[in-house]
């Protein structure tokens, strides 16, 4: 399967959880599959449509620590600023908050759209991932050649839901997949397993008279491990999501 292969790093990068608003922000492990529509639309230059639009990742950073912003409340108000007759409409108060940052992140992107390498190598949009000031570069697009092999591994990655029971590694984590962005960013949610260390296929948990896995998709030009290439899990953004978990 012919893939685009997009390596994009950054100084910093934060994925706010949604719920969160005030007191401290922590940050997603991985970015959500919504933040990853949004960097291939910045890419395009449009909003594209998401049906067909399937990706992997691999995603690392070299460290976390916390940061220090504010934000302004605002409400609707009455009378005058002081010291003039200029009428008054809003106030409020600044609030500072905790932000949990990523340090020297890297995302190495998978999409099953190799026509695609032309905008991700003139993207139409300042490229960034996460907050809007947290500026990435592209410094390495291509298109290659996926293979299937019965042997991979997997890391620094988001797995389906339904591996949880197999693999008894990373957490269970609540994600936005998807805003749609012509019904008022209307947010959908799935949920992932975030693998943030390396597991082999054969130490996947088997259980009796279930089926093995034995078919992945692998990156060939990715570094080896006991015999094993890294191994890619793809996801989607809109359509059927098996958010059960699976013994078979």
């Amino acid at each position: 399967m012919k893939v685009l292969k997009v390596v994009a790093e950054g100084l910093t990068t934060s994925f706010r959880y949604p719920h969160f608003m005030l007191g401290i922000h922590p940050t997603f492990e991985m970015p959500p599959p919504a933040t990853i529509y949004g960097l291939i639309c910045s890419a395009m230059g449009e909003w594209v449509e998401p049906n067909g639009i399937e990706f992997a990742y691999h995603f690392s950073h070299q460290g976390s620590f916390d940061d220090v912003e504010h934000i302004h409340v605002l409400a609707s108000s009455t009378g005058k600023l002081p010291g003039t007759k200029t009428p008054k409409v809003l106030e409020g108060t600044v609030n500072p908050f905790k932000r949990k940052m990523l340090f020297k992140p890297r995302l190495v992107l998978y999409i099953n759209k190799p026509e695609w390498e032309h905008a991700f190598k003139s993207p139409f949009y300042p490229v960034v991932l996460g907050r809007s000031q947290d500026l990435f570069s592209y410094t390495s697009v291509s298109v290659i050649e996926l293979e299937k092999a019965d042997q991979a591994y997997f890391e620094h990655t988001l797995a389906p839901y339904k591996m949880m029971l197999r693999m008894g590694r990373g957490y269970v984590t609540l994600m936005p997949r998807y805003l749609d962005y012509a019904n008022g960013r209307q947010p959908t949610f799935a949920r992932y397993v975030i693998l943030n260390r390396r597991i082999n296929k054969t130490e996947f948990i088997q259980y009796e008279d279930q089926l093995e896995y034995n078919d992945f998709w692998i990156d060939p030009t990715s570094p080896q491990a006991e015999n094993a290439h890294l191994g890619l899990w793809f996801h989607n953004f809109v359509g059927e999501y098996d958010d059960q978990p699976s013994l078979a």
